[in-house]
């Protein structure tokens, strides 16, 4: 397959911010990708645009022409790709022009997206699903300090794991009138309930639901002065009374998956809570960003049994492709992502079927959100 062209303009995300979509023109037609935008980020994320989105769009236009010497036939052609954008442009360019180029060679070969990665994939990640939220997504005057109160059903397939969330969400909805005096039935970036209780409440009404919880506590976001400073209610705890704290949470709400529970260099507390809850998910996104050298010291110090994958937080699906084979080789759990400003594009599935993760992040209901699960339910059902 030869690119003859390559344009880029922005679009909006579900937050209604800008971002951006990149097209390719090729010997089979021509194809469009966007990417997501992250709010909550860690500072070892790739640039998200060298300079600015609009500085991308023009690098973009005048690298147009450079493309077309190239031929692309598999996956790891990609390689050609990134050798020619380099770091002209940044994460989210990178990524959306990636995924334009993947939907062309998928096309010219007649394949889904994920045979370009593994023709052999069958096993279907489980949905985790971000019910109520709290943190730097949510906007309400008082909210849980935690970011993510998340639903992991493991029922017979992902049609019946993606019922199962919404009707918990549903049911959630209506206990939260009943006990949030304050609450409106609003959602948040992730269309997530946004409520005024405390991240105990929230959690005490999730567990009546018999389904397997976990949160993504993105304690970074909270981090001050070698302090977790909480605000509903007002707490400050060091890095010893942290881990405790999220030891409790564990054990009482019988917690299944804690995602970024210590600020982002904090490698020894998370080895630490691994250790007392071996068969507990210990996941790092802000420790990790998608970063195979982050994964690397994340597995020397035993801080972590799962990453979360973003694939335009590294701005490279070649770093994606050696995040994913260091982890299994290290038996760490896969954990693709949304990010919290979606669009419509739905290759995330195809990314994480194809790379064989163990789960898929993508929220419950919403813009950007379904897209994505109705994609994994149609690729389950044409296997």
């Amino acid at each position: 397959m030869q690119i003859n062209g390559v344009s880029a303009k922005t679009i909006l995300d579900s937050r209604n911010e800008k971002t951006i979509l990149v097209s390719i023109k090729t010997n089979v037609g021509e194809f469009s990708a966007s990417s997501p935008s992250g709010k909550s980020t860690g500072k070892f994320e790739a640039k998200t645009y060298t300079k600015s989105l609009e500085g991308d769009i023009e690098k973009i236009k005048q690298l147009s022409d450079y493309f077309s010497d190239e031929i692309i036939e598999r996956f790891d052609d990609l390689r050609k790709i990134e050798d020619i954008v380099g770091k002209q442009v940044g994460a989210n360019t990178t990524f959306a022009l990636e995924s334009a180029v993947l939907k062309a060679l998928a096309k010219e070969q007649k394949k889904e997206i994920w045979e370009l990665i593994n023709e052999k994939a069958r096993k279907i990640p489980r949905f985790v699903g971000n019910c109520i939220g709290g943190g730097k997504h949510s906007s309400t005057e008082r909210k849980p300090d935690f970011q993510e109160f998340l639903l992991i059903p493991n029922l017979k397939n992902a049609e019946e794991n993606f019922e199962r969330m919404k009707k918990v969400k549903k049911k959630t909805e209506e206990i939260l009138r009943k006990e949030d005096g304050k609450f409106k039935g609003e959602k948040n970036d992730e269309n997530a309930w946004m409520t005024h209780l405390t991240d105990k409440e929230v959690l005490d009404i999730l567990r009546r639901e018999n389904i397997p919880l976990g949160i993504d506590i993105a304690s970074s976001g909270f981090y001050k002065r070698k302090h977790y400073v909480y605000e509903n209610p007002k707490f400050k705890r060091d890095e010893k009374e942290q881990i405790e704290y999220i030891s409790n949470l564990i054990k009482n709400f019988n917690l299944f998956y804690i995602e970024d529970p210590f600020e982002e260099n904090d490698f020894e507390s998370f080895a630490e809570l691994r250790a007392r809850f071996p068969d507990v998910l210990i996941v790092g996104d802000d420790l990790t960003t998608t970063n195979p050298d982050r994964l690397e010291k994340a597995i020397k110090m035993k801080s972590i049994n799962a990453i979360i994958v973003k694939p335009n937080q590294i701005g490279s699906l070649m770093k994606v492709k050696e995040v994913c084979e260091i982890a299994k080789k290290k038996n760490i759990r896969l954990v693709f992502s949304h990010r919290s400003g979606e669009t419509e594009e739905s290759i995330l599935a195809d990314l994480a079927f194809g790379f064989q993760a163990d789960f898929m992040k993508c929220g419950i209901t919403g813009s950007g959100r379904e897209v994505k699960i109705k994609r994994l339910i149609e690729i389950e059902e044409n296997l």
